[in-house]
């Protein structure tokens, strides 16, 4: 297998391997629900003859995730969700331990879409995507590589918004597990890992304090709650953004001003996009915005800032530090943008932590386990992480950390399901 992904392969170097497998120890010495998982694949071998194609930002946790699934017995295939969240030594690593790598660090657009295109051309049993870019692939250009699939797991809010489209239109073609609707993802995830990822990537590129500065965090979604909380902890001045009622009343409650964008857009000094939408903030945020604002965007897409309508307003762009763009405005304002509006964590940092990927991509395992053991009764649509799979993850994860709990006593189970006081 590992001469066949050598030869097989599209990625930069394979000379860059020693420094990836370094990376790849490190997160597997620090993610141990993702070991449980592991050893319980190399017993059972769900996947033993089944092809796997995952497309994820393509990392060293991510790599990892690709080695369990592998242990599993699967023949495995990878490719980048974000061009600029790729990191070559990884995938060259990937490739000498017999895993087909279609991935670069910053292709051009046509050779990145050409590259995850090639990653479906093996016709896999099952996928594991991020943000829905294999199944809308297959849905818009390439149904035929598709034959195959029985099923696959869902990352993202993105991911699963897409999927539900296609699903209510009665195009989706085969079962999707929702990963990031069960508690250990969103929880954990998308609130503790993108809350300091996203500020990992944004102080590690600006070398800029963050206290005493306004940051507008436009989304009070999970991923937003824990952006504004991180924000908080750094001694900022929170805003927040909402078109959800009940989100703006939480985090109105949770101590923080809530806003109009284009009320916000005159006071924030950062400002961090979490919607999943587009264009949320737009050209007339930035004919009020400071000189000096920064935009960083830790939603999946590099559309939740308009690129276009902040190019329309420049006279001049150009690169002042690496994955910092400098617009200046027609009127001698700049504004400053991240990593080009990809993901901040990602392009500009190393994603979220070992620890909480840890659960996530354990989840994503057990969850393509089951879609492979259930697909022909879940039938052609999008479905929730079984609850004893999401607990079940938790207990790992628990083990791991060296905790017990406590347990209902039959008593207490008795009266729980009593309608009787």
């Amino acid at each position: 297998m590992a001469a066949n992904a050598k030869e097989n392969s599209l990625i930069k170097d394979i000379g860059l391997a020693p420094e990836g497998h370094l990376k790849i120890d490190w997160v597997e010495a620090h993610m141990p629900v993702l070991n449980r998982v592991r050893e319980k694949f190399e017993q059972e071998q769900p996947f033993k003859g089944l092809k796997v194609t995952i497309c994820l930002h393509l990392e060293a946790k991510t790599a990892y995730l690709a080695k369990v699934v592998q242990a599993g017995g699967a023949e495995v295939t990878i490719t980048g969700s974000n061009p600029l969240s790729t990191q070559d030594d990884v995938c060259a690593a990937l490739v000498e331990d017999g895993i087909t790598v279609f991935a670069k660090y910053d292709p051009e657009p046509e050779e990145y879409k050409q590259l995850v295109r090639k990653s479906l051309e093996s016709k896999p049993d099952l996928i594991i995507d991020d943000g829905g870019d294999l199944v809308t692939l297959l849905q818009s250009e390439c149904p035929e590589l598709g034959v195959n699939i029985r099923g696959g797991a869902e990352e993202t809010t993105t991911g699963i918004i897409r999927l539900k489209a296609l699903n209510k239109q009665g195009l989706l073609k085969f079962p999707m597990v929702a990963v990031n609707d069960a508690y250990c993802k969103y929880l954990f995830d998308n609130r503790y890992g993108t809350g300091q990822s996203a500020w990992d990537g944004i102080i590690r590129t600006t070398n800029l304090v963050v206290a005493g500065k306004t940051v507008v965090v436009v989304g009070y979604g999970w991923c937003g709650k824990g952006v504004a909380m991180r924000a908080k902890g750094l001694g900022a001045n929170v805003i927040v953004t909402e078109v959800d009622a009940i989100k703006a009343v939480e985090a109105h409650m949770d101590g923080f001003r809530v806003m109009p964008m284009v009320e916000a857009a005159k006071l924030g000094d950062f400002f961090i996009t979490v919607t999943g939408n587009k264009y949320v903030i737009s050209g007339e945020h930035y004919d009020v915005m400071k000189d000096g604002a920064i935009l960083a965007n830790a939603g999946h897409f590099d559309v939740e800032f308009s690129k276009p309508d902040l190019e329309a307003r420049s006279e001049s762009i150009r690169t002042v530090r690496k994955n910092i763009e400098e617009y200046r405005l027609k009127d001698g304002r700049k504004i400053f943008a991240i990593g080009e509006g990809r993901l901040v964590n990602l392009a500009a940092a190393d994603g979220h932590p070992a620890e909480i990927m840890d659960t996530t991509f354990a989840l994503q395992a057990l969850s393509l386990k089951y879609v492979n053991d259930h697909y022909r009764e879940i039938g052609k649509t999008v479905v929730n992480v079984p609850y004893d799979l999401d607990e079940q993850v938790a207990r790992y994860k628990l083990e791991g950390l060296g905790i017990t709990i406590d347990t209902l006593t039959e008593e207490q189970k008795k009266y729980l399901d009593s309608w009787q006081a």
